[in-house]
């Protein structure tokens, strides 16, 4: 009966060897560390009304939402939210998710039809490969950013549905996707759009809609947007945005929707909150772009490899996986927390450090948290 815990222990060993062990850290709630590794890109998961939205929400709701949406969770709170993050978006209709994991499972799963054709970026996050997988339908992996090779595989498939599959921010370099040429090629053959705008959200676009709105797709109706709500927004959870169609079929036809308890409503009261501030943020948007940039100057003039910066995601190589792991450690020991980015989480087998910019942290902190990754560089 031990044998199986046997190839567990050898397995772990095995990923041990290669540098891929994970482990948990608690933090405490006030740790110190200047974060370069959260995804608080405007600084609101502890702003002052933010967290007065959810505590109030608190007070009156309790602490979860006690079912699932369709049997006892859908409160008022979830329906004012949706209504708000539609008009942010531009689209006839959202709904959200306790996670932007699931949003992106649920959404991907609906979209498909009796021979659809799904067209993937092979540096998509997990939670759209995963969508692909379980949805069951046959899915072409696209070379990143490949408009040419999406235009192909579509060409190779006439009369088929389909849709492309997309992050808008790519969560692991942090480099823009071509949604308009993505769009129009996509239209030109028929298909549909599906974009993850999870890293764009509250960050680039008109009034931080996003990346889809600063491409101009905002309301179309071969486009499909999902997002999570625990980045710009500080919250947690995950949103797919839409024609008023598409959502009605996910109310009545997601499984990561129906048989999900539903998101917190303290949770949903200060995403809602953060929504207005996100929408009014412009000055929060341009420190964040000022940083980002900042810190690919200075990481760049130190002679690291680094990807571009647009938008608050800056990916640093990294010789090897154990070289990643003991560089993020390093960090760590100085105060510092950066993400440490090894395979299989990375799509290229390519070890790197994942910086995410904060508007939220001290303009010193954030200098001297530069500084202290170019001095542990391997």
């Amino acid at each position: 009966m031990a044998d199986w815990l046997a190839a567990l222990d050898r397995r772990a060993e095995l990923r041990a060897k290669a540098g891929l062990t994970r482990r948990l850290r608690p933090r405490a709630a006030t740790d110190g560390v200047v974060d370069l590794a959260g995804n608080d890109y405007l600084g609101l998961a502890r702003h002052p009304e933010v967290v007065a939205a959810a505590a109030q929400a608190l007070s009156a709701y309790g602490l979860g939402a006690t079912g699932s949406r369709l049997v006892r969770g859908s409160t008022d709170v979830h329906h004012t939210l949706e209504e708000t993050l539609a008009d942010w978006l531009g689209t006839d209709r959202s709904l959200v998710f306790s996670s932007g994991y699931l949003a992106n499972l649920g959404a991907v799963r609906a979209l498909v039809r009796p021979r659809t054709l799904l067209i993937s970026d092979a540096h998509n996050h997990a939670s759209l490969i995963d969508g692909c997988r379980i949805s069951g339908a046959e899915t072409v992996v696209t070379p990143h950013a490949d408009v040419a090779a999406v235009a192909a595989a579509l060409a190779a498939a006439p009369g088929r549905p389909a849709v492309v599959v997309t992050e808008s921010i790519f969560s692991v370099d942090g480099d823009l996707a071509p949604l308009a040429q993505l769009h129009a090629t996509a239209r030109e053959h028929g298909a549909l759009l599906l974009v993850d705008d999870a890293h764009a959200l509250g960050v680039v676009g008109p009034d931080g809609a996003g990346a889809v709105a600063g491409a101009g797709l905002t309301g179309e109706p071969d486009v499909v947007v999902t997002a999570t709500l625990s980045k710009a927004l500080g919250g947690a959870g995950g949103v797919v945005a839409g024609p008023a169609e598409f959502v009605r079929h996910l109310v009545e036809t997601a499984r990561t929707f129906i048989y999900d308890t539903a998101l917190p409503p303290v949770v949903a009261a200060g995403v809602r909150a953060a929504v207005g501030l996100a929408r009014s943020g412009a000055g929060r948007r341009a420190e964040l772009a000022e940083r980002a940039a900042r810190t690919v100057g200075r990481l760049r003039a130190a002679g690291l490899d680094v990807s571009a910066a647009d938008a608050a995601v800056v990916s640093v190589t990294a010789p090897s996986p154990e070289a990643a792991t003991a560089w993020a450690a390093a960090c760590r020991d100085r105060g510092v927390a950066v993400g440490c980015f090894r395979p299989p989480s990375t799509p290229d087998s390519r070890s790197r450090l994942r910086l995410t910019i904060s508007a939220g942290v001290p303009r010193g902190d954030f200098e001297h948290a530069l500084e202290v990754i170019v001095e542990c560089a391997p």
